[in-house]
């Protein structure tokens, strides 16, 4: 199969038949093999309906529900589990992403070499509310991550399999998929201009409270991202540096008192400060400490992703197969 088209979406029953036909025509003209997954998160309108509907229809279409409201991530992560398309796109059910893009992004991984082509919505029909703070996401995140993308919270973007089949997506993770992917190994990021609609039914889902989870956990990615398995580099590192500046204020609030200093140095601020650090950092380092036997005793401690084997590999894993 060529393609899975991964559609997350709460109560957007008015737009889904629009939607349907909209992705049907372009995917014929196209002539891709292909499969439609909708991802219904909780909806308490008719759009479960609608979706049975549409699969009983074609077979190209197929339906999740969850009993209740789980979010996005949730969504995605449960459509990624089973697609079977060569490459994955995913995009909202609002109208608001065009799947005229599709051809285009799929063309960018299967010619140019991408892992993962995100939707930049360069002109962009939001209230300003919305775009002004999304500018100064985007902006921080480019200088945390290091991958030079306009717009990572754009809806629509094309991945290869093995990306979607490599990342798991939880929380509020689904904005930071780029990010995943180059963790998980795979730099080839790249980003296509692409048309923004104006909403033409119901409202966003999303509220004010993306301003605060988004932060959390952007920085819980990036640290989990590089330090999962070896957090003792992490916390372990910090947990020295920490420590030795309240060893060396100590170590000079002693030899004052000493040598010139005979005041007592319990009233002076600087020993509560050096005192503080010793138990910071004594506490970060134990952190690490614990966390790096837990890590030794996961069951994924050497999980890694292999995307292809070579020579003698390729032979030892024809002959299991033929046993």
């Amino acid at each position: 199969m060529d393609l899975s088209i991964v559609i997350p979406l709460l109560n957007e029953a008015e737009s889904l038949p629009e939607l349907k036909s909209w992705i049907e025509k372009v995917m014929q003209e196209e002539g891709y093999s292909y499969e439609i997954i909708f991802i219904d998160d909780g909806s308490t309108d008719r759009s479960w309906k609608m979706i049975r509907e549409f699969s009983a229809q074609s077979p190209h279409i197929k339906g999740i529900r969850f009993q209740r409201n789980y979010g996005k991530s949730a969504a995605l992560q449960k459509a990624f589990e089973v697609v079977q398309g060569e490459i994955v796109v995913t995009m909202d059910a609002d109208l608001q992403d065009n799947p005229e893009e599709i051809p285009g992004m799929i063309d960018m991984i299967n010619n140019e070499g991408y892992d993962l082509v995100s939707g930049w919505k360069k002109k962009r029909y939001d209230p300003l509310s919305k775009t002004i703070p999304t500018k100064l996401y985007n902006a921080v995140l480019r200088k945390m991550s290091g991958i030079k993308l306009n717009d990572f919270n754009c809806g629509l973007k094309a991945y290869r399999k093995a990306v979607v089949k490599s990342i798991e997506v939880y929380g509020e993770m689904h904005r930071y998929l780029p990010v995943m992917a180059k963790w998980n190994g795979f730099s080839r990021i790249g980003e296509k201009v692409v048309s923004h609609q104006a909403r033409k039914y119901g409202n966003s889902k999303f509220g004010l409270s993306r301003f605060i989870n988004g932060p959390l956990d952007l920085l819980s990615i990036m640290v989990v991202g590089k330090f999962a398995k070896r957090p003792m580099h992490f916390f372990g590192a910090i947990g020295t540096f920490v420590f030795s500046i309240g060893f060396l204020i100590l170590a000079y609030l002693s030899v004052s008192k000493i040598w010139w200093d005979k005041t007592g140095i319990s009233t002076r601020p600087l020993f509560y400060f050096g005192i503080l650090a010793l138990i910071v950092g004594s506490q970060l380092f134990l952190t690490g400490f614990l966390a790096e036997l837990v890590a030794r005793n996961s069951s994924t401690r050497n999980q890694y992703h292999v995307t292809e084997t070579s020579g003698a590999f390729m032979k030892k894993a024809s002959e299991q197969t033929l046993t």
